[in-house]
């Protein structure tokens, strides 16, 4: 079968409109309602999971990443999809769970909180480091972000096996892990050019 995550990088480089089933949630019935959906029309399934639900330490579902695919596997299995249709992503993966922490301490736990998911299963890893630690600004400045991207890139390449190797997502374009946690009144869109700078700095790191 033809990478599902790959053929839709290849698509939109052609300019074709497509997508993918992607759910991030770790409630049994909603992963088993997605996963009857995925075997009904025969397609693939991204399941993720956030740094706050499953991590080392078994964030607030007591899962640890390993147990959420082992989970989320056995439901796939009693509803007839085929196990290859189901892709694993993590979100937001980076040391918001510890951002109370020092940044050395926060990071070392994000480096281990990767390379848990990746010698789990998932594939499609979101790295996100664009959040201060303590006594860090709250936002954090383009270059920190990647750099701290890029050493949680190379544990997720240090931990892959095989010839699966992990596909990343960065930038934080996206509600923030576990969803806003006050009112939100107005949302102001990202800059073309702040997009631009931040890929160029991660590229360049």
């Amino acid at each position: 079968m033809t990478d599902p995550l790959l053929k839709l990088a290849n698509s939109r480089r052609r300019g074709a409109a497509e997508g993918i089933t992607s759910v991030c949630s770790s409630h049994p019935v909603v992963i088993r309602a997605a996963v009857r959906d995925a075997a009904l029309f025969s397609r693939p399934l991204l399941i993720e999971a956030t740094c706050n639900q499953v991590n080392q330490f078994g964030g607030y579902t007591g899962m640890q990443p390993a147990d959420f695919v082992a989970a989320v596997t056995a439901i796939a299995g009693s509803e007839g999809l085929a196990p290859e249709r189901v892709i694993f992503g993590g979100d937001h993966l980076g040391p918001n769970p510890w951002r109370k922490e020092d940044a050395g301490a926060a990071m070392a736990k994000a480096e281990d909180m990767v390379s848990a998911y990746v010698r789990a299963g998932f594939r499609k890893i979101h790295l996100d480091a664009s959040m201060g630690c303590a006594g860090e600004p709250a936002a954090l400045d383009d270059a920190t972000i990647a750099r701290r991207a890029a050493r949680l890139a190379r544990k997720a390449e240090d931990a892959a096996s095989g010839t699966d190797r992990p596909l990343y997502v960065i930038g934080t374009e996206v509600p923030p892990p576990g969803g806003a946690d006050h009112l939100i009144g107005e949302i102001s869109p990202t800059s073309l050019s702040a997009v631009q700078h931040a890929l160029a700095v991660h590229r360049l790191i």
